[in-house]
């Protein structure tokens, strides 16, 4: 698979483009046999989808094992358990694109899979695949599912903000994870993870945020992406308590960032200009123990 010119714009300038023109060996446009097996034992998914006015979201996917399954080589289907009001679906109505996210905490594997969703009943998602690749395992911290049900939330409540409040400070302050979504309109959707130690994400004021960018796979398929489009999504999860907390803005990369120091093993930054916020409180039931902080983390 080749990169798009946004892609291949930062590979350039970081100085890695061989060796991203390596990897992209490991891009497919079709479901190999180890994304085969590692999808019918996953329970969560993140991800990537554009609105009306085309902002971009993450979105939380959750279910029992299966719950995305191959229906052949090219076309996934997925069909989470909850969250069930999140705006993904009518999103999709939208604009058909989607990135996709497979995470797997307890085991550190991720794979991505984008391409165009057809929503059918009951909430059924249909992906044509354009790409799947897996990625390495840095920066994932360790988590095991304690709860798994079924059985729809209770007492979900969804709080929108034009910006974030108090406790979603306190909450950002302490994450160690969290996911973002990015949207080529010549490419298509992607979702990705970033990990660190907890406070590697910080708070300018309550409109904008800033994480560092660390070492990674070298193919910069999200800074890519922002090159051509900086509208984006971040989720943030409430792993203990099941809410969850996702932001539409804009993100830049900063390059030459004069407080660079200050996040160590950062080689760039991002800064994230919050549009708005959606909360949802006890979007899931499920809630997961943390195990350990990846040994890569700087």
């Amino acid at each position: 698979m080749s990169f798009h010119n946004g892609e291949i714009a930062v590979q350039t300038k970081v100085g890695v483009r061989s060796e991203a023109e390596r990897l992209s060996g490991g891009i497919r446009n079709f479901i190999n046999p180890a994304a085969e097996k590692f999808l019918p034992t996953q329970q969560l998914a993140i991800a990537s989808s554009v609105d009306v006015e085309g902002r971009v979201w993450a979105s939380l996917l959750l279910g029992e094992p299966g719950f995305v399954r191959v229906l052949n080589e090219k076309t996934a289907q997925v069909h989470p358990s909850f969250p069930i009001n999140d705006l993904l679906y009518s999103n999709l109505q939208n604009n058909s694109q989607v990135g996709l996210l497979v995470i797997d905490l307890t085991n550190r594997r991720r794979l991505r899979l984008n391409g165009k969703a057809q929503v059918e009943r009951k909430g059924i998602i249909n992906l044509e695949i354009q790409q799947v690749f897996f990625n390495c395992p840095k920066y994932i911290q360790v988590r095991h599912l304690e709860t798994s049900t079924t059985e729809s939330p209770s007492q979900s409540q969804i709080l929108t903000k034009t910006a974030l409040s108090n406790s979603d400070r306190d909450w950002i302050s302490q994450a160690d994870t969290f996911f973002i979504a990015s949207f080529n309109p010549e490419s298509g959707a992607d979702a990705s993870h970033r990990g660190g130690n907890r406070g590697f994400v910080q708070l300018m004021n309550n409109n904008k945020l800033i994480f560092p960018d660390y070492a990674g796979n070298n193919m910069f398929q999200t800074f890519g992406n922002f090159v051509k489009n900086p509208n984006s999504g971040i989720l943030f999860v409430d792993f203990e308590r099941g809410h969850t907390l996702q932001l539409t803005g804009k993100s830049q990369v900063i390059w030459d960032a004069n407080n660079l120091s200050e996040f160590s093993g950062a080689e760039r930054l991002v800064e994230f200009d919050i549009q708005q916020v959606l909360e949802i409180r006890h979007a899931t039931p499920w809630c997961w123990k943390f195990g350990e902080y990846s040994p890569v983390n700087p």
